[in-house]
């Protein structure tokens, strides 16, 4: 399923979702180098000026496009709507077809933009593009115990906790647990159709 086919460009009430386009580096830059200190242990800092370039800016958006048109991830940036600022960003990735028809739902907002509700409002709009564009069964999250303020997004967004996966993930020097979630099509009253493969 190439990108070309798919209606990228996502409006919710507050913000637009839609994958970064050359423009934005300037929005980009900013958003990654004025972040509050880290928040928590699942925070992200401001990144260093040799990662900011417009040339790694380039690369970046080269590999995603890359990513769309195989069919392997979709990366979206997320834009407050009133003012244009560049807020997080969300993802569909590891992206398998076949008998499985599932993605993985990645999500952050930057912590100067904290407890607006954005994560919901940006995930629950990427759920439906998950399912009813790209046309998954399946969509997963995994997400630490200890982080409240994630698990507080995949409960609003109607996701299902599905169990403790043990030592998942190797961070911060060690194996880390997550809690698994998932939704698939039928939750949120969609048929899944297999795509027909082409003659």
């Amino acid at each position: 399923m190439k990108s070309t086919t798919l209606p990228l460009f996502k409006q919710t009430p507050r913000l637009i979702i839609r994958p970064l386009e050359l423009h934005d580096y300037e929005n980009w830059s900013q958003a990654f180098s004025s972040m509050r200190p880290p928040q928590s242990a699942w925070d992200e800092t401001n990144w260093v000026l040799s990662e900011l370039t417009k040339a790694k800016f380039k690369e970046k958006i080269k590999k995603e496009l890359h990513l769309r048109v195989t069919d392997s991830a979709y990366e979206f940036a997320v834009f407050r709507k009133d003012d244009g600022i560049l807020i997080g960003h969300i993802s569909i990735d590891l992206i398998r077809r076949g008998f499985h028809q599932s993605g993985h739902l990645g999500y952050r907002i930057f912590n100067n933009f904290w407890g607006e509700g954005y994560a919901t409002e940006a995930c629950a709009a990427v759920l439906k593009f998950a399912f009813k564009e790209l046309k998954l069964h399946r969509l997963e999250a995994f997400i630490e115990p200890d982080n409240k303020p994630s698990l507080k997004v995949a409960k609003k967004i109607k996701l299902r906790k599905e169990g403790l996966s043990l030592r998942r993930v190797f961070y911060r020097k060690k194996w880390i647990d997550l809690i698994a979630f998932a939704a698939t099509c039928e939750d949120f009253g969609i048929k899944y159709k297999f795509p027909q493969k082409k003659k």
